[in-house]
């Protein structure tokens, strides 16, 4: 009854309009009797036009089911796209006698159906450019301020991180992409002893960055994202805008070919490590054998090897040396020495490799 109601209602209101607009039915009585006959009609179809309506509605529905949410974004930026321009085209249709406020509705159904079926069609080459639009915000923002660094498995459990922390010389969020976080649970649950205790090392270095320093913030994948972690791992970065942090050589190859920038730990502990020149003094402790016979193996407290010719003899002890050469290798920096007393007085002690 209601649909009846409001069909009469509209049939009255739309056929005493048309009335009014005609210059065929001059008199007012002709003019209601055109709207009372208006309202009947709407009366009888009001319910044939709300049943067709329903199925109208869920044609469309139907047809809408299967687009995603971003779809539906780029179909509502085109239907207002070309409501838009067809706005600026009803100024130019509105002066027409008659038919100019038609011409108008027409237009905007025009235009707007056109504007929705472009932006569905190119709905890549529009996501593309989103993409790179919120990536150039991203990496603005992040020139402007702190640059996010998006850390990797190994440089957690790994462990020097925190220590790096806490010199403060690393600035910026650190992110922790959810598939890595997995990762870490997968090798802390592993069967293996050694896995898993490495797994709990790098959750409890999380733990501990978190608390100390409220700097760890675990973050989703990019959506559609697929492949191993590292893959992952340099999607997030590229959509962050922000830099990998590990200690993976391999890791660090890839992602610089992929155009992402990475900071690896492992190349600024090499960078530290101090420059011993020839005839400088050392104090280490002589371990094992060399490769050469009578040579000795010792190391110093960062991880350089030194090599002392003539050091066998003192295996096991902790001895003063003379840097005779240092050579850098792609493994790190190897130090050659003598020990002190068979190095002659006012000698150069250049023993070159």
């Amino acid at each position: 009854m209601l649909i009846r109601f409001a069909g009469g209602l509209l049939g009255a209101v739309a056929a005493f309009r048309l009335a009014v607009l005609a210059p065929w039915f001059p008199l007012l009585a002709t003019r209601v009797a055109i709207g009372t006959l208006g309202g009947l009609v709407g009366w009888l179809i009001a319910p044939w036009l709300w049943r067709l309506f329903v199925r109208a509605m869920a044609w469309v529905l139907q047809g809408l089911a299967h687009l995603t949410l971003r779809e539906l974004a780029l179909g509502a930026a085109g239907l207002m796209v070309g409501l838009v321009i067809a706005f600026l085209l009803g100024f130019l249709l509105s002066d027409i006698p008659y038919v100019g406020l038609y011409l108008r509705w027409g237009v905007a159904l025009v235009f707007g159906y056109l504007g929705i079926h472009l932006a569905l069609q190119r709905r890549e080459e529009m996501s593309a450019l989103l993409q790179r639009l919120r990536e150039g915000e991203r990496q603005a923002a992040a020139r402007g301020g702190q640059v996010p660094k998006v850390m990797d498995t190994s440089v957690i459990i790994d462990g020097r991180i925190v220590d790096v922390c806490k010199t403060g010389f690393l600035e910026g969020p650190l992110l922790v992409p959810r598939s890595v976080l997995n990762e870490l649970q997968r090798i802390a649950d592993s069967s293996d002893a050694m896995r898993r205790a490495r797994g709990r090392r790098g959750l409890d270095i999380l733990n501990r960055l978190q608390k100390e320093y409220d700097a760890v913030q675990v973050i989703d994948d990019p959506a559609g994202t697929q492949g191993d972690v590292d893959e992952r791992l340099v999607a997030t970065a590229r959509a962050v805008g922000g830099w990998i942090l590990t200690n993976d050589f391999n890791l660090n190859k890839v992602a610089e070919l992929q155009g992402a920038r990475v900071l690896n730990v492992n190349e600024l502990a090499q960078a530290l490590r101090p420059i011993h020149l020839p005839g400088e003094e050392l104090t280490v402790h002589i371990m094992k054998d060399g490769k050469e016979a009578g040579q000795g193996i010792g190391y110093l407290e960062d991880g350089t090897m030194v090599v002392v010719e003539g050091g066998k003899k003192h295996i096991g002890e902790t001895s003063d040396v003379v840097v005779t050469s240092v050579l850098q290798t792609v493994a790190g920096r190897m130090i050659f020495a003598r020990p002190k007393g068979d190095v002659p007085t006012g000698s150069s002690a250049a023993h070159r490799r």
